[in-house]
């Protein structure tokens, strides 16, 4: 079973399966069709497209922030549909970095699914490697997927705010420096962070050729930030639930279980204007 990373040649070896499922989670913010764009020109063989905006969130409303939790029995479905069930190994990819695989991959996770692993280097890795592509789109066969929800791993604003406010927890941001800062904020209708959070760019989980590094090494990283605190007490957030997905596959990789989620990130945090907003690097 495959649960945190998967390389190229460890899933070349499972393709044409029928326990195995592979998502295909390429997506851009700026431009939604781009994904499914992509998918057309060229995927893995027997991908399933997944869509962040229409399969991996729920509908926006004016508290929820961008992208919410979509509801778990539709969300069921929705992988019941793709083919999935207990008993499949699911892996998921997306164009490089792994963040949106990532949610895909916490999705499952919070379904209660342990087998479900993030190709590791994505799509790019795979078309370096001079691994099969192929342009049409194969369907399996739908199964009954049984939702067992692991609601623990996810908080909520109010819940975040309680546990900042009496230091129970450690508030991680995934976002790049300078929109934890404040600067440079071209998505979200308010800059800056939420008070006491600390950040880690996802993309710190990476190295040069776009790949996690070793578990050894980000285990030694993710020990430093928790500086003897409990994973248990770490929350990972970002600008709407999606990269802070990526933060708590990292810790998984590394052998650092545990991370819960807060989905709503700052774009719910600041949907309600009471809330309190940081700037600068503290």
């Amino acid at each position: 079973m495959y649960s945190t990373l998967i390389d190229v040649s460890q899933l070349g070896a499972l393709l044409g399966r029928p326990e195995v499922v592979i998502l295909d989670c390429r997506f851009e913010l700026a431009n939604p069709d781009a994904g499914a764009a992509a998918y057309a020109q060229g995927h893995i063989p027997g991908a399933q497209y997944v869509h962040l905006e229409r399969d991996l969130s729920g509908p926006a409303g004016p508290a929820t922030g961008r992208h919410p939790l979509p509801d778990p029995d539709r969300l069921a479905n929705t992988f019941g549909r793709w083919g999935i069930n207990s008993n499949v190994q699911v892996i998921a990819y997306d164009a490089g970095p792994g963040a949106y695989a990532a949610r895909a991959w916490w999705l499952l996770r919070w379904l209660g699914h342990e087998a479900i692993a993030v190709l590791n280097g994505g799509f790019a890795a795979w078309q370096a490697a001079g691994m099969a592509v192929e342009t049409i789109a194969r369907r399996r066969d739908p199964r009954l997927y049984v939702p067992r929800l692991q609601a623990d791993r996810a908080v909520g604003a109010t819940e975040v705010a309680e546990e900042l406010a009496a230091g129970r927890v450690l508030l991680v941001d995934a976002r790049g420096a300078d929109r934890f800062a404040g600067q440079n904020e071209t998505i979200d209708t308010v800059a800056g962070h939420v008070p006491g959070a600390r950040n880690r760019p996802f993309t710190a989980n990476l190295g040069p050729d776009g790949r996690f590094l070793p578990a050894d090494t980000l285990r030694e990283q993710w020990t430093a930030l928790l500086a003897g605190r409990s994973v248990g007490d770490l929350v990972s957030m970002c600008g709407s639930g999606v990269t802070a997905c990526h933060n708590l596959l990292a810790l998984e990789h590394a052998g650092l279980p545990g991370g819960r989620h807060f989905p709503g990130s700052w774009s719910e945090w600041i949907s309600d204007p009471s809330r309190p907003v940081a700037t600068g690097d503290d």
